[in-house]
Parts: C-alpha cells; sequence; structure tokens
C-alpha cells in the first residue's frame, strides 16, 4: 500500500473590486523524502532516461536541492525564470523538464512550442498566479486603456497574452525605467510589493494589481530588526517580493540572481537572507566560508502560511521527475493561437535584456509600444 502524501491548504489573496483583497485557499501535496537508496536509484534512473530521450533538465533556485544539483550534473540549468526562458529556448534537446511551479513550464513551452516540456507535478502552481484570473485582470486592464501593460512572469500564459510587455525581477527595474523615460504610464501585476519598489526606485506612473507572494509577504519587518541585533556584522539580502518596510532594512535588493551576485561580491562573512529558503543551498554551495541566516517570518504568535518556503516549489521530487520521463506524463500544453500571443511580451523582454547584457541601447527597443 503507498504512502498517504499530505495535502496542505495554502492561503492566497485574491483582488476585489475597490483594489481591496480577501482570501481564497488552494492546496499542495508533499512528495516523502526518498530513503539514501531509494535517492541514489532516483538519480541514476533520471540520468539515463535524460539521455534515452534526448531531455535536458531545467531547475528553479527555489526547488529541492537534489532537482538543483541534479540539473547541473546533467548538463542543465539552475536559475531564476529568466535564465530558465532562455536556457530551455536556446537548448538543442527535444525535451525540456521544468522543476518549477507551472508557469515556468508554460513559458518554456511559449518559447519552445516544438519541445515536448514536462513538469514533475502539474499542479504545483503560484500564488501570484492563482490571484490573477484572466478574466478579472482584463476587466481592470479595460478600465485603464491609456496604460501599457506589464506583468511579472508569475502569471498564466493567458495573463501575458494581454500584456506588452513581460518582466522578472531581475529586469524589471530596466524595462520601468526605460518605459518611463519613453513616455509611457503602466498598469502592473501582480505583485504590488514588487511593483512599489519599481514605482519608488524609477518614479514611474504606476497602478497595481493587489497581489502578493505568499512566502516573500510573510518577512516582517520587527522580527528582522531584532535578528539584525543579534548579528550585527550581518548584511541584510532581500528579494523585492517582500514587503517595503523589509526592503527598507536591506543592504542589497535584488532578484534570486542578483541575491546570488550581492553575496558573492560582498566582503560580509555573515548574511540574513529574506527570500524563499530554498535559495540557501546554492548561496551555501557557492559561498562555503560564509554563514546564511534565514529571515523572520511572521511573527511571535503568528501563523506561518509557507514558512519560507513556497508548498509548490515543494511538489517537485525525483520520483515525480522520474515517472515523468519514463512516461511522458505531465506534459505542459498552451493553445497555439494564445501561445503566439503570449510570446510578443515574452520576446520582448528577451530582446531587451539581450541588448543590455552586449551594451546596446535596449533602450531604442520601448518607443511605439501601447496598450495591448
Amino acid at each position: 500500500m503507498s504512502a498517504v502524501i499530505p495535502i496542505k491548504d495554502v492561503e492566497y489573496e485574491h483582488p476585489l473590486p475597490g483594489n481591496t483583497c480577501d482570501t481564497k485557499h488552494a492546496w499542495a501535496r508533499i512528495p516523502a523524502e526518498p530513503s539514501p537508496s531509494e535517492r541514489v536509484a532516483l538519480k541514476e534512473k533520471i540520468k539515463r532516461l535524460l539521455k534515452e530521450r534526448n531531455a535536458v533538465m531545467v531547475s528553479h533556485y527555489y526547488v529541492h536541492p537534489d532537482l538543483q544539483d541534479l540539473a547541473e550534473e546533467t548538463g542543465g540549468i539552475v536559475s531564476d525564470s529568466l535564465e530558465m526562458a532562455r536556457f530551455g529556448r536556446d537548448h538543442p534537446a527535444t525535451t525540456l523538464v521544468v522543476s518549477g511551479v507551472k508557469f515556468m513550464g508554460e513559458t518554456s513551452k511559449i518559447l519552445s512550442p516544438e519541445k515536448r516540456v514536462l513538469m514533475p507535478d502539474l499542479d504545483a502552481t503560484c500564488s501570484l498566479d492563482l490571484g490573477c484570473p484572466i478574466d478579472e485582470f482584463s476587466a481592470f486592464c479595460d478600465q485603464h486603456p491609456d496604460r501599457t501593460v506589464v506583468v511579472y512572469a508569475n502569471t498564466s500564459a493567458a495573463v501575458k497574452a494581454r500584456s506588452d510587455w513581460l518582466v522578472t525581477s531581475s529586469c524589471a527595474l530596466d524595462i520601468a525605467r526605460a518605459l518611463k523615460e519613453a513616455g509611457h504610464k503602466l498598469l502592473w501585476a501582480p505583485d504590488k510589493h514588487l511593483g512599489g519598489y519599481i514605482q519608488r526606485e524609477t518614479g514611474a506612473d504606476m497602478v497595481f494589481w493587489n497581489g502578493s507572494c505568499i512566502v516573500h509577504d510573510e518577512f516582517k519587518a520587527f522580527e528582522l530588526e531584532a535578528l539584525k541585533k543579534q548579528y550585527p556584522k550581518a548584511k541584510v539580502l532581500v528579494h523585492p517580493e517582500s514587503p517595503a518596510d523589509v526592503v527598507a532594512l536591506a543592504d542589497a535588493v535584488g532578484s534570486t540572481s542578483g541575491i546570488l551576485k550581492a553575496a558573492r561580491d560582498m566582503h560580509a562573512k555573515e548574511f540574513i537572507v529574506a527570500t524563499d529558503n530554498g535559495m540557501m543551498h546554492k548561496l551555501r554551495t557557492l559561498n562555503p566560508d560564509k554563514v546564511f541566516i534565514e529571515a523572520p517570518t511572521a511573527g511571535n504568535s503568528a501563523t506561518c502560511k509557507s514558512c519560507a518556503h513556497c508548498p509548490w516549489m515543494a511538489m517537485n521530487g525525483l520520483a515525480g521527475l522520474a515517472h515523468v520521463l519514463e512516461t511522458g506524463a505531465n506534459e505542459v500544453h498552451v493553445d497555439p493561437a494564445l501561445g503566439l500571443r503570449a510570446r510578443v511580451p515574452i520576446d520582448r523582454m528577451l530582446a531587451f535584456t539581450a541588448a543590455l547584457k552586449a551594451g546596446q541601447p535596449a533602450g531604442s527597443l520601448v518607443p511605439n509600444i501601447g496598450a495591448a
């Protein structure tokens, strides 16, 4: 008899008319940890199947360390969502195995419609995606027809198709700044904290969808201040999806890749990190001589929704990965017509960031792109 997989109830914000939120519920299932011998056997099986299926692993920094290590050991990648999108598009493999959440698999399929895209668990989702349904978001856009629609990567294919620009946390500031300089007023969705950070940094004229990440929304400034007193020499690294009072305490604010760079480049030996604790594996692997401390979530006597780890990222496991490679189950499908429309803002983002990386004038890519 197989073990019962525990189901976790997860609360997330759902915007209401008038820009307020109520609470809705979703669920996540947490796979059992394999035994040491099972882990070895699963890894060997996955390595064999990757070769047989002409497949490559694309893993996010927030998934289980086993899936991060295995991706790198087999010629895949561990990265943020922007690099995941680039890598999957450009890699010659005919099958992409995306360890992350649903929107990441959809983005891979949109960029590589000719490839098979598999995920360990198709039910792994995101509170930002859940809290931004296409019908309600489209109505919100219709209320602001004069604004350029900029959406975060953590959204469905349908929401991307309704947008003008896609951004990730690593390129959002640069794109928003370029749009502002070109005279655009922005409609931003779905993360209100990241949107607020961008507005404070750029001064852009923005209206916001009222959503948040269940992980980053839990970091609390008063608890962080107390922890800073315990570790007075520690530098604070914060993801911009965190509340503004937490961001204000940071020594460096950045995406997952930005946090990795700050940890590498800063001279401190101790760091307090306010992002999903899945990042700790890569931070500690790349910086074995430094100490990384998890920033506190919730508060005294408060109930933690995610305890600094996305419950849907936790749904990715070795057994699920082996199963989809063996059977072809959990294939990601995106309607081809929707995918073509959703690819437009994604390609704009990739062209913009490629130009920036090459030292070219990316701002020239911005003018004359109006509202969707």
